[in-house]
């Protein structure tokens, strides 16, 4: 465990949150595999299943030790205001893409972030079924599976190949983009753009802290980019965890998109919009 006024050795952590982060997805990665986890619907009408509750307590058990003094926020735990006072915070999604989970689409991942001062410094997004793992550290570079990822760029959007969906996409065709694969989960189709599975990545607005976090670094220490549609960065561990909508990609190409965003009323008009 670390000391609360030691500088983290983040290289160190990231294995340590890395090994955590895959026993996590090995206890959900049991329940997918048998079919027929327990699922409940919560209050906003989104799925959850025994699956996210077994794996939120597994790394609410496990990570907080890591990092004396650290806070914890989770999709799957209810929300206090003392994390607001804490320096470090974990920013979890057990399951990110329990629908994916729910309906046996193996496109579901497990993502972890550590906050330091608002700015996630260490990612780790997990794909337990397909045993892809993606981690980042602030100044340390991001891995796909332990191979460093770094993105292409381009300033044309022509033929660039885009994440996310069709109400967001289809005002952009004209500008020569094409519509991706679709990928449930936000933290999984924003890491695809790191490691180039994707040029680029849109979110709509209100994903919450604990999609995009983790992947936030892993964008960043990839070379892309992650921004609300005018061009700023999210911040986090606020009092409200809800972020605008969002765009990821390579230097070049992300300015590009925000330009033609910027030109397109239909999402400068979607940027404060429901999900």
């Amino acid at each position: 465990m670390s000391s609360p006024s030691a500088p983290l050795d983040l290289t160190a952590l990231a294995r340590h949150v890395s090994d955590v982060v895959r026993e996590g997805g090995a206890i959900a990665a049991r329940l997918f595999d048998g079919g027929g986890a327990k699922r409940w619907t919560k209050g906003d009408d989104s799925p959850v299943t025994e699956a996210d509750i077994a794996v939120d307590r597994f790394l609410a058990d496990r990570l907080p030790p890591l990092v004396a003094g650290s806070g914890w926020l989770s999709e799957e735990t209810a929300d206090t205001p003392e994390r607001l006072d804490r320096r470090h915070v974990w920013v979890v999604d057990p399951i990110d893409g329990t629908r994916a989970f729910v309906e046996g689409v193996p496109e579901w991942v497990v993502s972890v972030a550590l906050v330091e001062d608002g700015r996630p410094v260490l990612g780790v997004v997990h794909n337990p079924v397909r045993d892809v793992t993606h981690v980042a550290t602030l100044g340390g570079g991001a891995t796909l599976n332990g191979d460093a990822i770094v993105v292409s760029d381009s300033a044309s959007l022509d033929g660039a190949r885009v994440g996310g969906t069709r109400a967001l996409i289809t005002p952009l065709r004209a500008h020569g983009v094409v519509e991706g694969d679709w990928i449930y989960a936000l933290a999984n189709r924003l890491v695809r753009v790191a490691d180039g599975a994707l040029h680029a990545a849109l979110a709509r607005p209100a994903a919450h802290d604990w999609d995009i976090a983790a992947a936030h670094v892993i964008l960043r220490e990839a070379g892309a980019k992650l921004t609300d549609f005018d061009g700023a960065e999210p911040s986090y561990n606020r009092r409200s965890t809800r972020q605008s909508a969002l765009v990821a990609a390579a230097p070049q190409r992300h300015a590009a998109l925000i330009a033609a965003i910027a030109a397109d009323p239909i999402l400068v008009a979607a940027k404060d919009g429901p999900k």
